[in-house]
């Protein structure tokens, strides 16, 4: 049996691994690199390359690889072998610090936005020391930025890390105005990640899972998730089996991957890891995500990680639990044991919540996409529109301090603020609203709309750049006041804060119809939509907060915006298409096969004498939808000959015309597949993929 403990981080070049490869002294200058944020000594970095190199070859690799993250939203690798030639037969193994700084991938096929154009294919990646390089499948994956030959971001990395810069320098700069010797915070997330794992076999059968990840038809199952029995369930063995191999490869790999179990949907599970600071955490989500589907195939399983696979079964999330402490590592978030840590809490708070408020467009955008718009909303998955989920305690807390006014509390455990005109603040007083899409959970906050799919570096770059932009504005009020009137300054700030954006604390049903009423009686937006989001993402506010904090430039930001809604519109278009080939190529020839078949035994009866009810209602019950179908392809055919001018024009139409007209399509055929027999139906339908796939 193996012990965890004497593999685990066997396949990364940790510190530990570089103080056995690595001279002493190039050692600890590589720790300041990675550490402090210096930059590595050009002087060194072949020393570095080699040490690298030796490690990895001693791991059995023979290549290396520039691993990035261009703005597909997936990594993007290629392969060099180490080899160098000296010879006509002869070669030598060597890897030098210029291969491990940069490398120079041809950039033309990768979306750009227009940050580059075609025939200037040129594109660089960096080496991030930062986050550890690791072995995978004889290969030294090196993680690396991605930007264009101007210095460009091409990649989710690049702005991610310039947005942890953005926050250490306003927390840092907040912190010591209060009184605390602060030189540097640790952000850390936690994405805990679903996923379905159905049988390959049928996957295969199925041209919309391979094609678009979700079943673009299937009529509800005889049983769903009903009766609440698959959420925490007994592990079939074979899942377990997979389960161990997963955790196997992603420990190797120095993910600490932690926690796993059902799901609520049938088919559905969850593997979570322990939190990290939030460039690792990015690229070991990347890394389990891959892994996941990666030993799926080996048990005979396919993994989905599209955000709602299945209608009307439970789609899949990515809760992003976020937070950060100072170099002492203490939780920011955490109320503490004096009153001064008490204010640093409620200042920390009062930013979150007007950054939140404040930003909402932004949130919401950094979890779009045409698959998470059919997920979020449901009895799943937070609404479309944004508020902050504090909990009754402390909700009841921060309305006293904006009021002024004394608090009583319902529970012994108390923290003091120093300051009698303050209530005093009750310890670990919060529960958990499913329903909320931003949530404090005792010492953090869980981000709750990511899609499962979703890299997860947009919605903690904008989570660090409005915390950061919030922090600087308080930063800079305090400095004005000398330090006796400090802690007088805070609670005033706290309390303004409170009172003027009191409007984004909710903790009710988010679902209801009425919280949908409230909200926009408070002025919060609800962008139910992709199309309706993204164009927020250049709007005059948000192009000033990136370009103030270096996170994005005007330019860089538009490029998103312009890749985001081109991939909102190629995906409904490929969903449309696909569409129309099942129904062309498999559906509609099985239905008419069995109406055919229902025909001749109508006739045959009836030349018998014998009259056929139930064979002529069936018939009618098919083939009156089936001629709105009919009717519904051609126009969907029609719909995509449009050519719309714009990438906003295009979201637009996705949305406004393809979609629902699909959502017709779709409606009308499950509402036939209930009717026609099982052995004339050409797809696995949803109680053979949910209930049969681990049989």
């Amino acid at each position: 049996m193996k012990i965890v403990d004497k593999y685990f981080g066997c396949d990364v070049f940790s510190k530990r691994e570089m103080e056995k490869y690595l001279p002493n002294s190039i050692y600890k200058q590589m720790v300041k690199v990675m550490e402090d944020g210096d930059e590595l000594p050009p002087q060194i970095a072949d020393v570095v390359a080699n040490a690298m190199k030796d490690w990895a070859m001693d791991k059995g690799a023979t290549h290396y690889t520039h691993w990035f993250q261009p703005m597909t939203g997936i990594t993007a690798e290629k392969h060099d072998a180490f080899i160098n030639p000296t010879g006509p037969n002869t070669v030598i193994s060597d890897f030098r610090g210029k291969e491990l700084i940069k490398g120079e991938p041809d950039a033309s096929s990768f979306p750009s936005g227009g940050l580059r154009a075609t025939f200037e294919a040129r594109g660089y990646t960096a080496w991030d020391p930062t986050s550890y390089a690791f072995v995978k499948e004889k290969t030294l994956y090196i993680p690396t930025l991605f930007c264009s030959y101007d210095g460009s971001a091409l990649d989710k990395k690049t702005p991610l890390l310039r947005s942890i810069d953005a926050l250490n320098t306003s927390a840092v700069r907040l912190l010591n105005l209060m009184g605390y010797d602060t030189k540097k915070i640790n952000i850390t997330v936690g994405p805990e990640q679903e996923y379905f794992l159905i049988d390959e076999a049928m996957y295969k059968q199925r041209l919309d899972l391979m094609v678009t990840g979700r079943t673009l038809f299937g009529a509800p199952p005889v049983k769903g998730q009903e009766l609440d029995d698959h959420y925490f369930g007994n592990i079939n063995e074979r899942v377990k089996a997979y389960m161990e191999e997963v955790d196997e490869e992603l420990w190797k790999l120095g993910v600490f991957a932690k926690t796993e179990h059902k799901e609520v949907a049938p088919c559905q599970f969850e593997l979570a890891p322990v939190y990290t600071s939030t460039n690792q955490a990015n690229d070991q989500n990347q890394l389990t995500m891959e892994i996941l589907q990666r030993c799926a195939t080996r048990h005979g399983f396919v993994c989905l990680l599209h955000e709602k696979p299945f209608e009307g079964i439970n789609g899949s999330g990515k809760h992003n639990n976020w937070s950060f402490t100072t170099d002492e590592g203490e939780n920011v978030l955490e109320p503490g044991d004096s009153p001064q840590d008490n204010i640093r809490f409620l200042t920390m708070l009062a930013a979150i919540i007007k950054g939140v408020d404040e930003y909402q467009d932004l949130l919401r955008i950094s979890v779009a996409s045409a698959g998470n718009d059919h997920r979020l909303g449901a009895n799943e998955a937070p609404p479309a529109i944004i508020s902050i989920y504090l909990g009754e305690e402390l909700t009841s807390i921060l309305q006293a301090i904006e009021e002024g006014r004394e608090y009583v509390d319902q529970i012994d455990k108390k923290l003091e603020l120093g300051v009698s005109a303050l209530p005093q603040i009750a310890k670990d007083s919060t529960d958990r609203n499913r329903t909320s899409p931003f949530a404090f959970t005792g010492n953090k906050f869980e981000f709750r709309m990511l899609g499962s799919n979703l890299n997860i570096s947009c919605p903690n770059t904008i989570l660090n750049t409005i915390v950061a932009e919030e922090l600087d504005q308080f930063a800079t009020e305090l400095e004005c006041y000398p330090k006796e009137m400090m802690t007088e300054a805070l609670i005033g700030i706290v309390r303004r804060t409170l009172k003027e954006h009191n409007r984004i604390v909710f903790s009710g049903n988010g679902y209801s119809e009425e919280w949908k009423q409230e909200a926009a009686r408070r002025g919060l937006l609800e962008l139910k939509t992709t199309a309706d989001a993204l164009p927020h993402y250049t709007d005059p506010k948000n192009l000033a907060l990136f370009a103030k904090h270096n996170v994005y430039q005007p330019h860089e930001l538009h490029a998103r915006e312009n890749i985001l809604l081109t991939n909102y519109y190629q995906v409904i278009v490929i969903e449309a298409k696909t569409m129309i080939y099942m129904l062309r190529k498999e559906i509609l020839p099985a239905i008419f096969s069995y109406e055919a078949k229902l025909a001749q035994i109508i006739q045959t009866k009836k030349s018998c004498g014998i009259v056929a009810p139930m064979e002529e209602k069936i018939l009618k019950d098919i083939n009156s939808p089936l001629e709105i179908v009919s009717d519904h392809v051609d126009k969907l055919e029609t719909l995509l000959q449009v050519n719309p001018e714009s990438e906003k024009e295009a979201a637009r139409f996705a949305a406004d015309a393809l979609l629902p007209l699909m959502e017709a399509i779709r409606a009308l055929t499950d509402t036939i597949e209930k009717n026609v027999s099982k052995s004339e139906w050409p797809l696995p339908d949803y109680n053979d993929i949910l209930f049969k796939s681990f049989q």
